[in-house]
């Protein structure tokens, strides 16, 4: 275990040179750095004994074949990173399966069924204002519209994709049929600090989080700070703060519910006078549908609530909205079993995170194993798995592998 974790750290520590920056990893797709990432990846996994093919969505596939059925289980996750990312979010998914496929070779396990290992060319929407684009087009959900959107030099993404060798035409043509396929897999750090809080190196995810996100402005009127008396004053921050106040109250109390105001814009923004406007965003996620469509409705009619009493103006608006995805009960005991096979405790959490096990969710049933992030950090230069915890996902990955077999 002990060598295939720092097999895996060498592989990322060498992948993470791959970047656009210095600091941490900057890695957007169809550039010079994709393009050398895939040529890392090809080599890793021909070394594993898998066939090696990029589709013309970017994604890069490696297929161990088997003589036994057409039926094919996939592992996968991005190549692609934010700016100035870590080095294990998203790629460490494709470079442990990879890993386990080697290990079972050299072991000579013959599987009764194909894997494939994939690298999506991009999850982050860093480069595009678009985002889970590989998984997208396997579903048939890829709208290909998007073709157009274009990048901060105004580069479509179609163009970007045709001087990276693909064809953006036959996107369609890549559509996957759900009968051939027995699920998805993927495995990714938590990126929070919920395993490290436990001491626990794995955890199996039991769903990946809905979200929905709302624009909120109220509008009152600037008065002099100095000279407007406090019970006359129309103070459109004032209203913001006593919602954002709420909302992590209410937050709170609720389990697997989390809101989250991260964007406030006030007018006139100056120390002398009374606020005018106060715009703001709100975030929801929870894994329960019904609890995050409950919570919107609910600040909503808070923000309405609170204009009045205010003599205030206000507008509230759902801007953003993505749909829980539960992973498969099967797929979450075959997890457990693996783990619990490694004399490690079980524990389950959800994903607060969209990963591209979300949006392959549209085409098979999925599944997630989280490995444990040092001090909860991610998108970050900091972001740090140990060897040892990807020695155990890996290990997990071989036993799941061959239990599912049996």
């Amino acid at each position: 275990m002990k060598n295939l974790g720092q097999q895996a750290q060498n592989c990322l520590s060498e992948l993470s040179m791959l970047s656009e920056s210095k600091e941490g990893v900057t890695r957007r797709p169809f550039t010079p750095e994709h393009r050398s990432t895939n040529n890392y990846l090809t080599t890793m996994m021909q070394n594993a004994g898998l066939q090696v093919r990029c589709d013309d969505a970017g994604t890069l596939i490696g297929r161990y074949q088997s003589r036994q059925s057409s039926k094919t289980l996939v592992f996968g996750s991005h190549q692609d990173s934010i700016r100035k990312g870590g080095r294990y979010d998203g790629i460490m998914g494709v470079v442990l399966p990879i890993l386990a496929l080697e290990a079972l070779a050299q072991e000579e396990v013959d599987l009764p069924f194909s894997v494939e290992v994939m690298a999506f060319a991009d999850e982050e929407g860093v480069r595009f204002p678009t985002a889970l684009m590989g998984p997208r087009v396997l579903a048939g959900t890829f709208d290909v519209e998007n073709l157009a959107l274009t990048d901060a030099d105004g580069i479509s993404l179609k163009d970007a994709m045709q001087n990276f060798g693909l064809n953006p035409d036959n996107l369609s043509a890549l559509k996957r049929s759900a009968d051939d396929i027995l699920g998805f897999l993927e495995v990714h750090i938590e990126q929070g600090p919920v395993l490290e809080s436990r001491n626990l190196a794995l955890g199996v995810v039991s769903a990946i989080c809905g979200i929905e996100r709302h624009e909120v402005q109220f509008v009152g009127e600037s008065a002099h700070a100095g000279t407007c008396p406090m019970d006359l004053r129309k103070d459109a921050l004032a209203a913001a703060a006593q919602v954002i106040c709420e909302a992590e109250r209410y937050a709170k109390e609720r389990q697997d519910l989390k809101i989250t105001v991260g964007r406030v814009n006030v007018e006139p923004n100056v120390v002398n006078a009374i606020p005018s406007h106060a715009s703001f965003s709100i975030e929801i996620r929870s894994p329960e549908d019904s609890l995050r469509c409950e919570s919107g409705e609910y600040l909503h009619k808070l923000c309405k609530t609170i204009a009045s009493k205010r003599n205030l103006e206000v507008s509230t608006a759902k801007t953003y909205e993505q749909v829980a995805q539960p992973c498969n009960d099967d797929f979450q005991l075959k997890w457990q079993s693996a783990i619990r096979a490694l004399g490690l405790p079980e524990f389950t959490l959800p994903s607060g995170a969209t990963h591209d096990a979300s949006a392959m969710a549209d085409l098979t049933s999925i599944g997630m194993l989280f490995v444990r992030s040092q001090q909860g950090l991610s998108h970050n230069p900091a972001e740090y798995t140990l060897s040892e915890d990807m020695g155990l996902a890996i290990e997990a990955i071989k036993i799941l592998l061959t239990q599912w077999a049996d």
